[in-house]
């Protein structure tokens, strides 16, 4: 499979602006695990780290939902993988996931995330992050995932290029 990445627009309201990055990255995500096999996404980075393209791809799932679902939708449900909340060293620990499992739970967390923003009424809509003890705006929980996602895809490139020596954008 070939993921499609479209880039941001040069012009643009907030929220699409903010969307669109989101997008890009998430995108830049599946790119980066495109046409390898589980064995391959499973590939972790060096010991004692139990990070891997598998892993990164759990990981965001988890971030998904904690922070769209959980927190700005108010939703009362467990983690994907982890016990308990903010712990996600479970999404890294499994070895046992397939592509499928992994990339099925962090589409559907993507799918919650887009229903999410576009019924909020505005970025300026809050709720409670109770690990912070305050309120988030949707503005900054979408900053917040864009940074998440740019920080990781920069250890997707690492981990992809160590797999089959693959690199770029």
């Amino acid at each position: 499979m070939t993921t499609e990445r479209v880039g941001p627009p040069l012009i643009a309201d907030e929220r699409e602006m903010l969307t669109a990055f989101l997008d890009f990255h998430r995108a830049t995500l599946a790119m980066k695990c495109d046409g390898l096999s589980d064995e391959q996404l499973r590939a972790r980075s060096m010991p004692p780290s139990t990070l891997s393209l598998m892993a990164l791809v759990r990981h965001m799932a988890e971030v998904e939902r904690q922070w769209f679902r959980r927190v700005v939708d108010g939703e009362d449900l467990p983690m994907v993988w982890s016990a308990t909340m903010w712990d996600f060293q479970a999404a890294y620990d499994d070895t046992g996931c397939t592509r499928e499992q992994a990339f099925g739970a962090w589409e559907e967390e993507v799918g919650h995330a887009r229903r999410i923003l576009g019924e909020a009424d505005s970025l300026d809509v809050t709720a409670y992050n109770a690990r912070w003890e305050a309120e988030v705006s949707l503005r900054m929980v979408m900053l917040h995932l864009i940074h998440e996602y740019a920080r990781h895809n920069g250890h997707a490139d690492l981990l992809r290029e160590a797999v089959d020596g693959t690199v770029g954008a």
